[in-house]
């Protein structure tokens, strides 16, 4: 795990190796173990190491292959990287270290670019063709590790972090207000672009290759999720047995590490179920739980501390178990070092994620997290049962827009955004937006209620999934931790979209039978049919106990919607109602102070806005304004 860096001038304007020391510098924290440089006239590489596998020098980065042709900067972790180096030798290759990015360069050297659909892990690569003077990108099939780019026609700057791109003296700062309308929307970008004007993600599964004579940036996407053809002949103790099989063999492939892993433990089954097969490799496996102090906190808020039920499964896998307890006077000194490390704002309340990674860093480098198994397996259907009666497409997505608008809804962007703002902005088109996550995929269909469910999988976990990773990586990797998720190996997600439906949402067929003209229907069916991943929980149930395998399906989150009521109300105040606000320049402060005042009267929850309205205000400071805090900056 680390962080890449590079600088390519089309123009073959010469890179000095103070500029990519630079550039680079900005992922200090991605990697405390060394750094590397790679500088040939117009191409520079940097990389900063988070040492993992074969932890001498032999494993240090940016590698050369044996002959020659490839350089690459490599972020991630290649679980099949012993039987490709096997493949490898047989073929003539010779290695001198234990570490995977030797086994990348020298499958570059064998395959070209194609290898990369051969790998089965986590990475963001950069590679130099020192024969074609080819420049080569690419991600994971998943997006786990992020690697953003520049392009202004003539240079290309890219990086596992935007803070590292804009150090480049010529990019000129701006706000894309685009993806500012789509994240006040969704809470998310459902594009691979960012706030920050002209930069954009690379897309999972993605490669682009670039050189001198290229124009633009051209994608080349070789790997996508399908549900849209399942195997209905599987029966469910099949699915269970082969499921139980794959998480078994995926948990084993990612405890590989010249270095400690330790694995997160909620109270819920995804992150046990890692706890429990991890356990099995590890004498007393150490732990990690983030728990909340609940004093002043009422209503559905109150389960929310998840730390009984952690400490029981502590307790029964005899791990060595830490926990850290967040209290609301820790939002404030935690909010600006949240935005800073995450600079690409998405999904709901984060910091919780920033404690509980420092707090597993001080212990080990490597940590196994439960994310992705509601993805694959069906974790919300309260969700999908919102939409799973929809009669065609256009009633689906009517169905599923009216839900995903986690923020503002349209009728209310007028007001959000100043009036010069919106001048700027198609307000229209993010409906397409959301929309266009569908008609992408010409294989969809939206005839059965399966369908829509399968439909809905495949948006969550293209959308909703890379938010949570990348929360995942940025926060972890501010600690210099690494995550791992077993769920998302290929083996295991490959088998997953082949399971029918009906063996995740074990009520789907009750639930179809049930009069939607009962009164209370909707909501008697949000609250009892709270049965998905049923196949999953079938094929942990021999690991974990009953009580986990029964319990409803809770986010990892702070009690925020009660603190942003009592102790952190003025910090609220003081942050969005302030003249001093930046955001305002952007966002209408007498619709924040309508927001704030409806929630602290307790007449609206807001709580996931103004988690949103704090980010930005963050984001404006630190990322505009080069606003300068200790231990930050």
């Amino acid at each position: 795990m680390c962080g890449i860096a590079g600088i390519f001038n089309l123009n073959e304007e010469p890179v000095s190796l103070q500029l990519i020391k630079k550039v680079t510098r900005e992922l200090n924290h991605r990697g405390p173990d060394g750094e590397g440089f790679f500088v040939e006239k117009n191409i520079a590489l940097g990389h900063k190491r988070l040492a993992i596998l074969d932890t001498s020098s032999r494993g240090a980065q940016p590698m050369t292959s044996k002959n020659g042709q490839w350089v690459i900067s490599f972020n991630g972790c290649i679980y099949n990287f012993l039987e490709l180096k096997q493949e490898l030798k047989s073929k003539g290759h010779e290695f001198v270290s234990s570490s995977d990015t030797e086994v990348l360069v020298e499958g570059l050297a064998a395959y070209g670019s194609a290898f990369f659909t051969r790998l089965d892990g986590m990475f963001a690569i950069a590679a130099w063709n020192k024969e074609t003077k080819t420049l080569i990108l690419s991600r994971d099939r998943f997006g786990v590790k992020p690697l953003y780019y520049w392009f202004n026609g003539k240079t290309i700057v890219f990086a596992s972090e935007i803070k590292s791109i804009i150090k480049h003296p010529k990019y000129i700062k701006g706000v894309n207000l685009s993806a500012l309308n789509e994240y006040f929307t969704f809470q998310n970008l459902f594009r691979y672009h960012t706030l920050f004007k002209d930069v954009y993600m690379l897309p999972p599964a993605n490669t682009i290759m670039i050189d001198r004579h290229s124009t633009s940036i051209q994608h080349t996407s070789w790997w996508d999720y399908d549900f849209n053809a399942p195997d209905n002949n599987i029966t469910f103790e099949e699915a269970k047995e082969e499921t139980q099989r794959l998480i078994e063999n995926a948990v084993t492939r990612q405890m590989i590490a010249d270095v400690p892993v330790g694995s997160y433990l909620s109270g819920g089954m995804d992150s046990g179920s890692m706890t429990a097969l991890a356990s099995r490799h590890v004498n007393r496996l150490t732990t990690f739980t983030c728990g909340f102090d609940m004093s002043e906190v009422s209503g559905v808020e109150a389960n929310y501390d998840e730390r009984r039920d952690a400490e029981l499964m502590a307790n029964h896998f005899k791990t060595e178990h830490y926990e850290q307890v967040i209290n609301a006077g820790d939002l404030s000194w935690s909010l600006p070092r949240v935005v800073w490390h995450l600079e690409d704002l998405r999904v709901g309340m984060s910091y919780p994620n920033y404690y509980v990674s420092r707090l597993a860093s001080k212990f080990v480098k490597v940590c196994l997290q439960g994310t992705g198994g509601d993805e694959l397996f069906g974790g919300y259907p309260w969700r999908y049962y919102r939409v799973f009666q929809s009669l065609n497409q256009q009633e689906f997505f009517d169905n599923y827009y009216g839900f995903w608008q986690r923020l503002v809804p349209d009728a209310d962007k007028a007001q959000l955004f100043q009036p010069a703002v919106s001048k700027q902005m198609n307000l229209q088109s993010i409906r397409d937006v959301f929309e266009r996550v569908f008609t992408f995929n010409d294989h969809l269909k939206y005839d059965t209620a399966e369908h829509h469910i399968q439909n809905s999988l495949y948006f969550e976990i293209k959308t909703f999934l890379p938010g949570l990773l990348l929360v995942g990586d940025k926060l972890s990797m501010a600690n210099g931790l690494e995550e791992r998720f077993p769920f998302l190996d290929n083996a295991l997600v490959d088998f997953a979209q082949k399971i029918p439906v009906r063996h995740k949402l074990g009520n789907l067929e009750n639930f179809k039978k049930m009069d939607e003209n009962v009164f209370g229907y909707k909501k008697k069916a949000y609250q009892e049919f709270n049965d998905g991943k049923s196949v999953l929980r079938k094929a942990m149930s021999e690991f974990l106990p009953d009580k986990i395998i029964n319990r409803k399906k809770q986010g990892f989150s702070a009690p925020d919607e009660s603190w942003y009521r009592g102790e952190n109300a003025q910090y609220i105040k003081d942050l969005l109602l302030n003249k001093k606000t930046v955001s305002s320049e952007f966002i209408n402060p007498d619709y924040m102070h309508k927001v704030v005042d409806e929630h602290i009267n307790q007449r609206v929850n807001h709580r996931l806005l103004i988690w949103s309205f704090m980010n930005f205000e963050w984001w404006c400071r630190l990322f505009l304004n080069n606003e300068k805090l200790n231990g930050i900056l």
